[in-house]
C-alpha cells in the first residue's frame, strides 16, 4: 500500500511498521522526483504485503526531512525496524530500487 506521509503520520506508518519502509522524499517542482514517483508506486503494487511505500513532500514536511538530513531529491530511503537501513540519492533504474528491498526483505 502505498502512503502520503506527513510529519504527523511518519512514526505511525513508517517507524513502527514490521515491513521494509520505502520512502520518497520528494517535491512537486521537482523534476527527477515526477520519474521517481512511479516506480515507488509500482513496487508497492509489486510488493503488496511485504513492504510499506510512502511519499514525503519535503516542501510541506520539514519537520522529518530535517530529521533524515535530506538535502537533495529526490531521496529514497530504506528503513527497516525504525532504522535507516539504506538510501537512494538521484533518479535511477527501477532495477536498483527493487534490488535495495531484495536485499532486504
Amino acid at each position: 500500500m502505498f502512503h502520503t506521509l506527513t510529519d504527523a503520520t511518519f512514526e505511525e506508518q513508517v517507524i513502527r511498521s514490521d515491513k521494509l519502509a520505502v520512502v520518497d522524499f520528494s517535491a512537486e517542482w521537482c523534476g527527477p522526483c515526477r520519474m521517481v514517483s512511479p516506480i515507488i508506486h509500482e513496487l508497492a503494487d509489486e510488493y503488496v504485503g511485504r513492504i510499506v511505500t510512502g511519499e514525503v513532500n519535503v516542501d510541506e514536511n520539514p519537520q522529518i526531512t530535517m530529521q533524515y538530513k535530506v538535502k537533495n531529491i529526490p531521496t529514497v530511503l530504506f528503513i527497516k525496524n525504525g532504522e535507516v537501513v539504506d538510501k537512494q540519492v538521484g533518479a535511477v533504474p527501477k532495477s536498483t530500487y527493487k534490488n535495495l528491498v531484495e536485499k532486504y526483505i
